[in-house]
């Protein structure tokens, strides 16, 4: 019922088609067709853009080139209401686009709160939907996300809506990083449940806007993704851990990894080392250092400018704090994957004084990997096969596999290139395992100028994704 009850309405199922991290380091996505307004968790007084007002409320701006169709005679009465044109919507403040709206829903002849519509056949009745789940539940469905009935708290309880159908994997993973900060995704059979204080329904308006935000652009849920990874990339950048003094960051990585290894070690010279099991094929090896060249400074902070971080003082340390966010990535989510084999991690020591760590680690245990890829390579896209043209890490063909992976998931600028010395070196000369080291994308290592692109340091993720995928590695 429209403001006072669950609301009901329902379809089928069709195929299907990080949310705002407005936190201390302002990692925030931003929807790449419209315009985003900048709305905090109060009431909005000041104009904010066209398509921020419609789209929270489940509204486009075509939807009035159809005024017969309830959306276009829903969104011209709002418009009528309110006494303005289109044009003109940005001239008001979304506290008085809300009255106009909701006067517009009680007025509106609508089927009432109890009617069973199926999206798929005519558009979801928005004036008998919750005013805070309107916006939500018609880009949900527009996404495939199929819904029969929702309710959004009326500021009392936690929202949720009643799915036609379980949701896939990707469907859940859509909903979980569209997600604005404060808000959190509970599947439960078929129910969807959000995690939030029900007295900030505002939350919800944030979410329907980030969903337009994938409707109206697919590639926005890449930046979605990578503004998600990038609170993991941070979350290590503040842990010190200069070579020899690791205990922290290793303390971390070990907590990390236990929800996701099948085994999981720490050797004699404190490399810690894991393995997952997805299968009776190869097994893949992926690396990275845990220490920093130097020490943290106690008291800088991490500066963002649009998708690059540095630091206010002394190195950032994503050498190679980046490579370790892109492998603990992987970890997570190699179970999604159609990888067919084992996975081990191997996180090093000491490698900034003499690659120390990795020359300890135990030939044993290495004895069945087919292939390693570490990710310690600072700029973007290169696929490191040979320090200077002189020391190979690995044949021709093992270095252009990545380079075709990079072509299959959208990124055909990887390429082959020599460089310098790395664990990959001590991997490939001394166990004889094939090995390249990837960009991780930072720039500046060892000085205060030090920089890292995560949204470059992501499309790493989503290269060795690519790889694991499809078994490229026999």
């Amino acid at each position: 019922m429209n403001d006072s009850s669950t609301s009901s309405h329902i379809s089928d199922p069709a195929p299907l088609l990080r949310r705002d991290s407005l936190s201390r380091f302002g990692l925030y996505a931003r929807c790449i067709s419209s315009e985003r307004g900048k709305s905090s968790m109060n009431t909005v007084t000041a104009a904010v853009p066209v398509n921020t007002l419609l789209s929270r409320y489940g509204f486009r701006a075509s939807d009035l080139v159809t005024p017969d169709s309830s959306y276009g005679a829903l969104l011209d009465r709002a418009l009528h209401e309110a006494g303005i044109g289109l044009d003109e919507l940005p001239s008001i403040s979304e506290q008085d686009w809300q009255l106009a709206l909701r006067k517009a829903r009680d007025r509106f002849d609508g089927p009432g709160g109890e009617t069973l519509v199926d999206p798929r056949r005519a558009p979801l009745p928005l004036s008998s939907i919750d005013f805070y789940m309107a916006g939500v539940v018609r880009w949900m469905n527009e996404l495939g996300i199929h819904t029969y009935s929702c309710c959004d708290g009326h500021g009392k309880r936690l929202p949720h809506a009643n799915m036609i159908s379980y949701l896939g994997t990707q469907q859940k993973h859509i909903l979980q990083v569209s997600a604005p900060e404060g808000m959190s995704l509970r599947a439960q059979g078929r129910r969807v449940q959000w995690e939030m204080n029900p007295s900030e329904p505002e939350r919800l308006l944030q979410f329907a806007e980030r969903l337009y935000c994938i409707v109206s652009e697919p590639a926005t849920l890449f930046r979605y993704e990578a503004d998600r990874f990038a609170e993991g990339l941070v979350e290590l950048l503040e842990i010190p851990g200069e070579s020899g003094s690791e205990e922290r960051i290793r303390r971390a990585a070990i907590a990390k990894l236990r929800r996701h290894a099948d085994d999981l070690f720490v050797d004699r010279a404190g490399n810690v080392c894991a393995a997952i099991l997805c299968g009776e094929g190869p097994t893949v090896l992926l690396s990275a250092h845990m220490d920093v060249f130097s020490e943290i400074e106690p008291e800088r902070r991490i500066v963002r400018r649009g998708t690059e971080l540095s630091s206010s003082e002394g190195i950032l340390g994503a050498d190679d704090r980046a490579g370790m966010a892109v492998i603990l990535e992987l970890c997570r989510r190699v179970h999604r994957t159609n990888f067919n084999g084992t996975l081990k991690v191997a996180l090093t020591v000491r490698e900034e004084i003499g690659l120390e760590g990795s020359q300890a680690l135990d030939a044993a245990w290495l004895e069945d990997v087919r292939g390693a890829i570490v990710v310690d390579r600072r700029g973007t896209r290169d696929i490191v096969t040979s320090c200077g043209r002189v020391i190979p890490f690995c044949s021709e063909a093992y270095g252009r596999l990545f380079e075709a992976a990079g072509a299959l998931a959208g990124m055909p600028d990887w390429r082959v290139t020599p460089g310098g010395s790395s664990d990959a070196k001590v991997l490939a000369t001394e166990f004889g395992i094939p090995s390249v080291n990837l960009s991780a994308g930072y720039r500046h290592e060892h000085t205060s100028s030090e920089t890292v692109d995560y949204l470059a340091t992501y499309q790493t993720v989503k290269l060795i994704e690519c790889v694991l995928h499809r078994n490229m590695i026999q």
